[in-house]
C-alpha cells in the first residue's frame, strides 16, 4: 500500500513538472498522462489525504504559473501588433494644426479619420452576433479564430486593439472552461472551495491589469464600445457552458473598467465641440468641413456598433444594461421632445451614451453656426451650412443609418435651404419679389384699400410705371438671371445631387413668384389690361428654360 502510494505521488509529481515546461501541450497532458489514472487520485483520497493534498497543490501552483506566463507573454506579443488608430488629439473637433505635418502646412490626410470610421472593425462582433442570431453561443467565439501573434508578427500585420482584447478573452475563457471541467473530473470538488479561483486568480487580476493600463491611454471610443459589446456575448458564452459562476464576476469587473473609460472619451469629444471655433479649426471656406465628417462618421459607428446584431422590435443588451429597441435604431423621429420623453433608463450606462449621443448633436449644430458665423455674408453663412449638414446626411445615408440624428439634420437643411432660394432670388430679382411682397400685404387688408368689395383701385396700391418697368426689366433680364442663378449653385454646393435639388428650389420659387407677380397684375386692373402686359413672359416659356437647367424638374 505505501509502495503504490509512493509510485503514484512520484508519477503525478512527474507529470506535474511537464506542465511547467515551455511550449507543452496542457490539454493532452490533462487527457492522456491525469484524466486517464483518475482512479489513482481517488486511491490517494482514500489511502492518504494528506498526499493527495500535496498533488493538489503541486497541481494548483504549477497552473497557476503556467497559465500567468502564457497569457502574460501572449499579451506582450499582441501589444507589438496594436494599430493604435486614436492619441488623446485625436478628438471630432481637432485643431487645424494638428492636422499638418511638422515640415509642411498641407493637411496630412492620413490623420483624416481613421478613428472615427468604422470601416471593417465590425467584424470582430461577428461570432458575438452568430450567436444572438440563434446560433450556439458556445460556438459562437470560435467563428473567427484568435490571433496567431508568430505569424502575423511574420507578415507584419497590425490590429486595431479590440482584436487583441477579442484574442485574448477568447483564450481565456477556452482555458478557463478547460480547467474548470479538468478539476472537477479529476479532483472531484464541486462545492466552494474547488482549486478554480486558486488556478486561475493570478491570470484574472493580471488580465485586468493589462486591460486597466491599456485603457489609461486609450482615445479610442470604437475600440471601448466594440471590447464591451465583445465582453457582453463572453458573458452569454460562460453562462451557456456554465462557468458564469465563476467568470461572470471577472466580466463584470472588465465591464466596470470599459464603460468609464467610454465615458471619459466621450466627455473629451463633446468639450471639443463646445471649445471649437473657426480660429482653432478653420472656418474660412464656405465647403464642407472636417469636424462635420468626422462627427457623422463617428455617430455613425458608434449607433451601428450599438445595433449590431439587434433582431427587430427586441431589446438590446448594452454592457450590463438593456436597451429598448427604440433607444438605438431607428430612434425617436421627433427631435423636439426632450430625453426624458422616451422610455426612462436612468442610471443604465447605454442610457448614458445615448444621453450623450444627443447632447452631441445639439452642441454639433451650434458649432455649425459658430463657424457659419465667421464669413462675411449671410448668403456665405447659409451655403456653408448646408454644405456641411449635406454631408451629415449623406454619410448617415451611406452608412445606413436612420433616427433622430437624420432627422434633424434633414429638418435644419430644409430650413437653410429654405433661405437660400431666398437670397440667391433677391439678388438678381429682388424689385419684383419686394413689389409681389409688399403689394399681396396690402391688398389682403393689412392696409384696407378703397375700392369695391376690397379690390383697391389701380392708382391707390401700385404706380403704373412701377409695374411697367419691372415687367419690362423682367423680360429682358430674366434669362440671364436663370444663368447666373444656376453658375452660382454649381459653384456653391460641392454636392451635386444637393446642387441639383437646391436649383430646382430657387427656379420653382422664381416661377411661383412670377407667377404671383402676374395674379397681382390682374387683380388691379381687372377690366381693362394696360398696355404693358403684352410684355408679360409666359410662365410655359420660362418653365421650358428652367428644364434646361435643372434635371427632370
Amino acid at each position: 500500500r505505501l509502495r503504490a502510494i509512493s509510485r503514484t505521488r512520484t508519477y503525478f509529481l512527474d507529470i506535474m513538472k511537464e506542465l511547467r515546461r515551455p511550449k507543452t501541450h496542457i490539454r493532452m497532458i490533462q487527457t492522456h498522462a491525469l484524466l486517464k489514472y483518475g482512479y489513482l487520485v481517488d486511491f490517494l483520497l482514500v489511502a492518504s489525504p494528506t498526499i493527495h493534498g500535496e498533488i493538489r497543490d503541486v497541481y494548483v501552483e504549477s497552473m497557476s504559473k503556467t497559465l500567468h506566463t502564457l497569457f502574460r507573454t501572449y499579451h506582450k506579443q499582441l501589444l507589438t501588433l496594436d494599430l493604435r488608430l486614436a492619441t488623446r488629439v485625436d478628438l471630432i473637433a481637432v485643431e487645424e494644426a494638428a492636422l499638418r505635418d511638422a515640415f509642411s502646412t498641407k493637411v496630412n490626410m492620413r490623420k483624416r479619420g481613421d478613428a472615427f470610421v468604422l470601416g471593417d472593425r465590425a467584424k470582430v462582433l461577428d461570432g458575438a452576433i452568430s450567436a444572438e442570431s440563434g446560433l450556439d453561443a458556445a460556438a459562437a467565439v470560435v467563428l473567427i479564430p484568435p490571433i496567431n501573434a508568430h505569424v502575423a508578427s511574420m507578415n507584419g500585420e497590425k490590429y486595431p486593439y479590440e482584436m487583441i482584447f477579442r484574442s485574448i478573452m477568447s483564450h481565456l475563457i477556452d482555458a478557463a472552461t478547460n480547467e474548470y471541467v479538468f478539476a472537477r473530473q479529476f479532483f472531484k470538488e464541486y462545492g466552494q472551495n474547488d482549486c478554480f479561483h486558486a488556478i486561475f486568480g493570478k491570470t484574472l487580476s493580471l488580465v485586468l491589469e493589462q486591460l486597466e493600463n491599456y485603457l489609461f491611454n486609450c482615445h479610442d471610443a470604437i475600440a471601448i464600445l466594440l471590447m464591451i459589446k465583445l465582453t457582453h456575448s463572453y458573458k452569454r458564452t460562460v453562462k451557456a457552458r456554465r462557468i458564469d459562476k465563476v467568470l461572470e464576476p471577472f466580466l463584470d469587473r472588465v465591464t466596470n473598467l470599459l464603460w468609464p473609460r467610454l465615458k471619459m472619451v466621450m466627455d473629451a469629444h463633446l468639450r471639443s465641440i463646445r471649445s471649437a471655433n473657426a480660429k482653432k479649426c478653420g472656418g474660412g471656406d464656405i465647403h464642407p468641413h472636417l469636424i462635420s465628417r468626422r462627427y457623422a462618421e463617428f455617430t455613425c459607428s458608434i449607433l451601428l456598433i450599438l445595433n449590431r446584431g439587434r433582431k427587430a422590435g427586441s431589446s438590446m443588451d448594452v454592457g450590463n444594461d438593456k436597451l429598448p429597441a427604440d433607444k438605438i435604431m431607428p430612434r425617436s423621429s421627433s427631435h423636439g421632445s426632450s430625453a426624458t420623453s422616451a422610455p426612462s433608463h436612468r442610471g443604465s450606462a447605454g442610457d448614458m451614451l445615448m444621453n450623450d449621443l444627443d447632447v452631441m448633436l445639439e452642441e454639433m449644430n451650434l458649432l455649425l453656426k459658430r463657424l457659419a458665423d465667421e464669413h462675411s455674408s449671410n448668403k456665405k453663412r447659409v451655403v456653408f451650412m448646408i454644405n456641411n449638414l449635406d454631408q451629415i446626411i449623406t454619410i448617415f445615408k451611406e452608412r445606413r443609418v436612420a433616427g433622430k440624428e437624420l432627422n434633424r439634420f434633414s429638418e435644419i437643411l430644409v430650413h437653410q435651404r429654405e433661405l437660400f432660394v431666398e437670397e440667391e432670388l433677391l439678388q438678381t430679382f429682388s424689385k419684383m419679389i419686394a413689389f409681389v411682397q409688399q403689394t399681396e400685404a396690402h391688398m389682403s387688408g393689412i392696409s384696407v384699400p378703397r375700392g369695391a368689395r376690397g379690390v383697391a383701385a389701380p392708382a391707390d396700391v401700385v404706380n403704373p410705371e412701377v409695374v411697367e418697368s419691372l415687367v419690362r426689366e423682367f423680360a429682358s433680364n430674366w434669362k440671364s438671371g436663370i444663368e447666373q442663378i444656376n453658375r452660382n449653385v454649381l459653384s456653391y454646393f460641392s454636392n451635386f445631387r444637393n446642387g441639383m435639388e437646391i436649383l430646382k428650389q430657387v427656379l420653382t420659387q422664381l416661377l411661383l413668384y412670377y407667377t404671383r407677380f402676374q395674379d397681382v397684375i390682374r387683380k388691379v386692373w381687372r377690366g381693362k389690361p394696360p398696355s404693358f402686359c403684352k410684355d408679360l413672359v409666359s410662365t410655359s416659356v420660362i418653365l421650358s428654360e428652367i428644364k434646361k437647367h435643372a434635371l427632370s424638374i
